[in-house]
């Protein structure tokens, strides 16, 4: 069988190599530029999710037209592999086979911060220097849990526009190849095919393909090496006054792009900007349901659990049209 590659391809596959590099000192400059430290006051706990108006939830309502609802969860993965090193535990504590049942119950298990289940990111999730968000300091995340920007921060929910920024659709490819990095220009030229413009308050999740990618060539490691975004993205999420950022893995681009960071962009959203984050999303059903409507915006609702002193929370994610 002859395979033959569009130019357009061909020249997404010749620059995918190519990315900037970003030094400690750039990083560090960055997390001094991008800083909502203070911005919302001292005692802050929500930093980006302040921008979710309750105007803002009113209008993310209207964009409701049929009613279609589209889950952004991967289904819990329960076998061990190299690409799920902590998976889900589902344990049967009463059954339909016990003497006299009555209920069936189940133990769940959870260790959500990896590559597979679908889960949020607290502010309180990731130190730097010495601090978290907002100036607290990483000792107020400890053995009782988090002290300051606990995911309960978010019980009331995350409601607000949603907008799929899918870039395979954008290249023309089924899905990005490692080591492809989403660059700022990427984005905006999204927003031009889309002819949807991302505003204060939106949750934008980025599609990459990846599950697609692991339906067709099997499951690896992300932080081996995986496309996503290039840390430079933060720059542009925070111009934007984005809420909340999500994707289908960490959202990184790997290997990291950045000198002395593993995952820059947590680094800038999480600590310097305040944005928290939506890792492994499947945003598959969503980029179909989206492109048969050629509509790329949609209520975007999500509810962490309510967990004291925890730094997220598994969730399922819902889009409405």
């Amino acid at each position: 069988m002859r395979i033959v590659l569009s130019a357009a391809v061909l020249l997404w596959a010749s620059v995918v190599n190519a990315q900037p590099r970003v030094d400690q000192a750039t990083m560090e400059r960055w997390m001094s530029e991008l800083s909502n430290w203070g911005r919302w006051g001292k005692t802050d706990q929500m930093g980006t999710v302040n921008l979710i108006t309750p105007a803002k939830r009113r209008a993310a309502a209207a964009l409701v037209k049929e009613g279609l609802s589209v889950s952004l969860s991967r289904d819990a993965e329960t076998v061990k592999s190299a690409a799920n090193p902590q998976p889900f535990g589902h344990a049967m504590i009463s059954t339909g086979l016990d003497a006299n049942p009555m209920f069936a119950m189940d133990t769940y298990t959870i260790s959500y911060h990896g590559q597979s289940i679908t889960h949020f990111d607290a502010l309180s999730h990731m130190f730097h220097q010495g601090k978290v968000y907002n100036g607290y300091s990483q000792s107020e995340i400890n053995t009782k849990g988090a002290g300051q920007l606990a995911v309960t921060a978010y019980k009331n929910g995350l409601v607000s526009r949603g907008i799929l920024m899918d870039i395979p659709r954008l290249k023309g490819v089924p899905y990005l190849d490692p080591p492809a990095a989403i660059l700022p220009a990427d984005l905006d030229a999204w927003e031009k095919k889309a002819a949807v413009k991302v505003a204060s308050g939106d949750i934008v999740l980025i599609r990459t393909g990846h599950w697609a990618r692991r339906r067709a060539v099997g499951a690896w490691n992300t932080e081996n090496g995986t496309a996503g975004m290039h840390p430079s993205c933060a720059r542009w999420f925070h111009e934007r006054g984005v809420s909340v950022v999500g994707s289908e893995t960490h959202g990184e681009f790997m290997p990291s792009a950045a000198d002395g960071s593993k995952f820059p962009l947590h680094q800038l959203l999480l600590i310097a900007m305040g944005t928290p984050l939506f890792d492994n999303c499947d945003l598959d059903a969503l980029s179909e349901a989206a492109a048969a409507r050629n509509r790329w915006e949609f209520l975007f609702v999500a509810a962490p659990l309510a967990v004291p002193g925890g730094t997220g929370s598994p969730l399922n994610p819902i889009a409405i049209f």
